[in-house]
């Protein structure tokens, strides 16, 4: 039910190296801190998720996602398998005769199979919508978080050409006084 984020840890050398295609010192003090908060960031917005989730959700809506996780799962067509088989078995054996139930062509098993679709079907539907709503909700944070680093990049970026600019400045007046000095 609930997404996992994944954090890509960047690969260092050694105590003091280099984050590769980023050219910054990191140690491994700092490769633990980074990891432990980006962990501590993951567990916090997933747990405002599922908090978000129980208060928004009926016990009618868990029960039916409860259902639907088992229904989707091989546990339920291993059961499942297993009942249908020991029905049918249990139906055409001679030495089970006078407790035969349900005689071949198995009209009552095919009733009861009817009704089992019949039920799970719109109880899947159900569970898939409020996941959809769900993943939908993430998606919505996973682009608030996205604007936000695009915004601070460009942020970054505007006081990187403001400090080019400055560089250049600097540049021209040493190169003015550079030329000041060689004339006297």
């Amino acid at each position: 039910m609930a997404k996992k984020l994944y954090y890509v840890k960047p690969e260092i050398k050694d105590d003091a190296s280099v984050i590769h295609g980023f050219d910054i010192e990191i140690n491994k003090d700092d490769v633990a801190r980074i990891d432990r908060l980006v962990n501590d960031y993951e567990t916090r917005i997933m747990s405002h998720l599922d908090e978000l989730y129980l208060k928004k959700t009926t016990w009618a809506d868990r029960l039916a996602d409860r259902m639907a996780v088992f229904g989707g799962s091989w546990k339920f067509i291993i059961w499942f398998a297993l009942f249908l088989t020991f029905w049918m078995v249990w139906n055409t054996l001679p030495f089970t005769r006078h407790y035969h139930f349900d005689e071949p062509p198995f009209i009552l098993l095919n009733l009861c199979l009817s009704f089992i679709a019949a039920f799970q079907a719109p109880i899947i539907m159900m569970s898939q919508n409020r996941q959809a709503a769900r993943d939908k909700h993430e998606a919505l944070i996973d682009f608030a978080i996205n604007y936000k680093a695009e915004q601070e990049i460009d942020d970054m970026q505007s006081h990187l050409h403001r400090i080019e600019g400055e560089l250049l400045q600097i540049k021209q007046l040493l190169s003015s006084i550079q030329e000041g000095n060689k004339q006297e």
